[in-house]
């Protein structure tokens, strides 16, 4: 890891505690409120659970689920440099077996069609890539890679407004933690 990395916290489950490294170029992890808040709504959601990060960034979302109990998680981050530093820490973790990285553009990796559908997804791009959120819902939407009753946790700057939802997502939590918009959907 270089001199320029951060330091992002698990907050619970098996790693609970545990800091690890992630480059500093140009990340935003969710607050340790946020997932706190978040992965107390989803906890009876997670056992076995596979779950889909699409803007992963430091892996704290997907390394959160599968520390609570997540069969599976693939983390897509289109920043080769932060997606090796991904790569490193889940076989740090020794979690190699249950996750992968994707290192690509969330939108080209949507567009290529999924392989098992998710129970979990999470959605929580870069604060000033405005129309990010509703392209990559209509695309999650659209091309099946959601299972039967999925959950979708969408987290977005205050202010910014909520996307317009695909017909059959209804929010069924919301709440706030610093600058963040947190919100839960279930897919019918």
């Amino acid at each position: 890891m270089s001199r320029r990395s951060a330091r992002v916290r698990i907050v619970g489950g098996q790693w609970g505690g545990r800091r690890i490294a992630v480059p500093a170029a140009g990340v935003r992890p969710s607050s340790d409120r946020a997932r706190e808040t978040l992965f107390n709504w989803l906890a009876p959601l997670l056992p076995g659970a596979r779950c889909l990060d699409l803007f992963a960034g430091t892996g704290a979302l997907g390394l959160e689920a599968l520390s609570r109990g997540a069969a599976e998680a693939v983390l897509v981050e289109r920043q080769r440099r932060v997606a090796a530093a991904l790569r490193e820490t889940l076989t740090g973790l020794g979690a190699a077996d249950r996750a992968r990285v994707e290192p690509a553009d969330a939108r080209a990796f949507l567009r290529r069609g999924p392989g098992a559908p998710f129970d979990l997804a999470f959605l929580d791009p870069p604060y000033a890539e405005r129309g990010l959120l509703e392209a990559c819902c209509r695309e999650l939407a659209l091309r099946g890679w959601l299972g039967a009753a999925a959950h979708i946790y969408i987290e977005n700057e205050i202010g910014a407004g909520a996307p317009e939802l695909p017909p059959g997502w209804e929010p069924i939590r919301r709440g706030r933690a610093g600058r963040s918009e947190l919100t839960l959907i279930r897919c019918e």
